[in-house]
């Protein structure tokens, strides 16, 4: 007999008529949030299939800026998305795209910070409020959002993963899952995806980054 979850059964608490199109888009929205890592000052979402033909209707929109503002799905303010961005100066733009992807309801979200930096997510929502994240600025990963996640990028040499894995011990962080990354064999530029059961704080970030020089960016999630 297959096990099902409470989750599964009522499906998650949320404002909106979709657990797909509503929950999930805010999900997605946060968690881009969450990689940029600071106020975003221009986003551009491109929605695609089920997103693009239904989701206004759905409050897709509003779910994605509610998520990019740092809101839970069941948020009421999400309905005053787009007021609450403007009066925090982010630019939001939608792009209601007539190309196929391989997941209907899918989002491209690009964001700049005050500071200039940049960021392209690729997600999808997959049903029941849950999310993939599988690009992030075109290195394909794999992020649901379940556990806290940290994003590394880092020169592909001997011995890297070993030295994350034992400084994150050295903090007290549990690595639950890890996956490693690379485009290709021989490619130096590489990413690992690593899911914990605890939360890496900034202090955390900066021990890793001294103690890991092969360590070129770090994205908390």
């Amino acid at each position: 007999m297959e096990n099902f979850s409470v989750f599964d059964i009522i499906g998650p608490r949320m404002t909106g008529p979709s657990s797909s199109h509503t929950a999930g888009a805010v999900r997605l929205g946060y968690i881009a949030r969450r990689i940029i890592g600071e106020k975003p000052e221009r986003v551009h979402f491109t929605l695609y299939d089920s997103f693009a033909e239904t989701g206004p209707g759905h409050g897709t929109d509003k779910a994605l800026i509610g998520g990019i503002l740092g809101f839970m799905p069941d948020d009421q303010r999400i309905r005053s998305a787009y007021k609450l961005a403007r009066d925090e100066d982010i630019a939001v733009e939608f792009t209601y795209s007539d190309e196929h992807a391989e997941h209907p309801n899918t989002v491209m979200i690009e964001a700049v910070s005050q500071s200039g930096h940049e960021i392209e997510v690729l997600g999808r929502s997959i049903g029941g409020g849950n999310i993939i994240i599988t690009e992030i600025n075109g290195m394909e990963v794999e992020v649901t959002g379940e556990y806290p996640t940290i994003i590394i990028q880092h020169h592909d040499q001997p011995g890297v993963i070993s030295d994350v894995a034992r400084v994150l011990s050295q903090l007290g962080i549990n690595i639950a899952n890890m996956k490693v990354f690379r485009r290709s064999r021989g490619d130096k530029n590489a990413f690992m995806c690593i899911e914990c059961d605890e939360r890496m704080t900034p202090d955390m970030k900066s021990i890793l980054l001294r103690l890991c020089p092969a360590v070129r960016e770090l994205m908390i999630v």
